[in-house]
């Protein structure tokens, strides 16, 4: 006779869960019924060459595809609501105003590009201040600022009192990154997006946004979907793998075993197109197009 485990015991439900989910523009897919979970405090690294659909997945996610994208699938989030309930709901469902309700305070995204991302004619303290007045308009003024200036202490921006002033082109391309980053953890939500995060920086500042990433994970319970067509990146800070192939999942694995035991012939080859110290110089990299 098996024995039921008790209640306590049981596996919890994932924060996310993405079901079958396909996103067509003018009748060609360009994500084709993927399928993937992140449980609570999670990192899921979905990696994948350009064009594969990664960002399109994103914006999905958080509903941001234009009104003509043709969206199937499920998309359930299943936060608690800090009483030990948990209340699953399909975000593709839910009704504009209640997703806006959501957006920036549930779940929040970090876009890859920090100098498009930020209004230039907007200072960057001010732009803090917007995120937190969406989801918090009882707060004072004082406590609005407050709440900013305590943002950017968290993201290791320098003198926050005086740089809240400045515009984003007087910070470099790793500090707007950081504000981004400000915006999108300053109403402590429980799941990061960040799509390319560190593509746009030098090898240094990157190492420094990773490590920033991974202590607000440990800070604040984050769990993160982190895209890039990076596998070193992505070993750096993931949990878990899902490979992007042309709209599909092809693989997915805990991030050391699909680093040791790849499966998928595409995975492979990702693995073998990025140089590594072990790499014989003399051989010409693995080529995508072949995959």
């Amino acid at each position: 006779m098996v024995s039921t485990p008790p209640a306590s015991e049981a596996k919890p439900s994932p924060l996310l869960r993405v079901e079958d989910l396909s996103i067509g523009f003018g009748g060609r897919e360009a994500v084709e019924d993927i399928s993937f979970e992140i449980a609570a405090g999670e990192t899921l690294g979905l990696v994948g060459e350009s064009g594969s659909g990664k960002s399109a997945t994103s914006l999905a996610l958080m509903r941001l595809l234009p009104p003509e994208a043709q969206i199937t699938g499920r998309v359930l989030f299943a936060p608690p609501d800090g009483h030990g309930a948990v209340a699953e709901v399909d975000l593709l469902q839910l009704r504009e105003v209640e997703m806006q309700r959501r957006r920036g305070s549930d779940l929040a995204m970090i876009f890859q590009e920090p100098m498009t991302a930020l209004n230039p004619v907007m200072r960057v303290g001010a732009q803090i201040a917007e995120a937190v007045q969406a989801h918090h308009p009882q707060l004072t003024r004082s406590e609005v600022a407050q709440r900013v200036l305590d943002a950017m202490r968290e993201v290791a921006l320098p003198e926050p009192e005086r740089r809240a002033r400045d515009y984003p082109h007087q910070f470099s391309g790793g500090q707007r990154q950081r504000i981004l980053i400000a915006i999108a953890i300053v109403n402590r939500p429980r799941l990061l997006i960040a799509d390319e995060p560190t593509t746009a920086l030098d090898v240094t500042v990157q190492a420094q946004i990773l490590a920033l990433l991974r202590e607000l994970r440990r800070a604040h319970g984050l769990s993160m979907l982190f895209i890039s067509h990076d596998l070193a990146v992505v070993a750096q800070i993931a949990d878990r793998v899902a490979v992007m192939q042309h709209g599909r999942i092809v693989e997915q694995a805990a991030t050391g075993e699909l680093f040791r035991n790849p499966r998928h012939p595409y995975t492979r080859r990702l693995l073998a197109s990025a140089p590594s110290m072990a790499t014989d110089r003399a051989l010409p990299l693995a080529s995508l197009a072949e995959a």
